[in-house]
């Protein structure tokens, strides 16, 4: 299944870029691969040739610190040569480690402050409907980022309007930051607020590519979806899974090392 190797080189490549560039988040990059590969491999519409076709689906990474996913999906698709991901976080690269669309075809909106890709992603499908565009709008968010209010305003905005054309989707890895999410401030009943808000509301596990597109493929004609994608915070990586401490981590020697062989399948 051609979305499930996208998976393995998009978390194959993160853990190499987050190496050379010394840099952090892999736990959060490796609990979003499953759901970048089912986008960028199976449901959206793009030409990695024209990044500024017309009728593209826009892409929104709300969490931006996990950006090294993003370059890595948009690399194994053909936006720019796979070659470049070794620029991550180097010297004057444009490859930062929050997502950034400044030289980097594909790139929609630079993200890193939590709580505004919704609420552009919103505004995006908004102007999509008044011009009566056919494109649909994707954002993908991390659940604390539901400690901000700016995306609830969003949620009321984009039901009010039956913004039908997009879908917002919550990796729902459960940690941030230092704690878990119910312990820094709590969601649940994240499913019941959010239908209480007006959306259509998916729940999925989020590392199971059928689960995820066909969540994905749905498109109600007079209210927008949001799918909570239960993940798994460093999926893939052992010694990474549920372990807050590689939000900020750099995987280097011997446990680099390991990181790859995991995801190769070697062990």
């Amino acid at each position: 299944m051609f979305t499930i190797e996208l998976a393995r080189k998009i978390r194959m490549d993160a853990v190499r870029m987050v190496n050379k560039g010394g840099s952090s988040h892999i736990g959060s990059v490796l609990s979003i691969a499953d759901i970048l590969a089912v986008l960028y491999g199976s449901i959206m519409e793009y030409k990695a040739t024209d990044p500024k076709w017309d009728k593209r689906d826009r892409f929104i990474l709300s969490k931006g610190h996990a950006g090294a996913g993003v370059y890595a999906a948009l690399a194994e698709c053909g936006f720019f040569d796979i070659e470049r991901l070794m620029e991550h976080c180097q010297d004057g690269s444009v490859f930062s480690g929050h997502v950034s669309h400044k030289g980097i075809p594909g790139v929609e909106l630079s993200t890193g402050a939590l709580g505004h890709g919704l609420p552009v992603g919103v505004g995006m499908a908004y102007a999509a409907k008044l011009d009566e565009k056919s494109h649909r709008v994707f954002v993908l968010m991390s659940d604390g980022e539901f400690d901000e209010g700016s995306n609830w305003e969003a949620l009321l905005f984009a039901a009010h309007h039956k913004l039908s054309k997009i879908t917002a989707i919550i990796d729902r890895n459960r940690l941030q930051s230092l704690e878990s999410t119910e312990l820094t401030m709590a969601l649940e009943p994240l499913l019941d607020k959010l239908t209480a808000f007006g959306w259509n509301v998916v729940e999925v596990d989020g590392h199971n590519h059928k689960q995820i597109e066909e969540a994905l493929k749905i498109l109600y004609t007079d209210k927008p979806t949001i799918i909570i994608a239960n993940t798994t915070k460093g999926k893939g990586v052992s010694f990474m899974e549920n372990e807050v401490a590689w939000h900020y981590q750099t995987p280097k020697g011997d446990l680099f090392e390991q990181a790859i062989r995991e995801i190769k399948g070697v062990e």
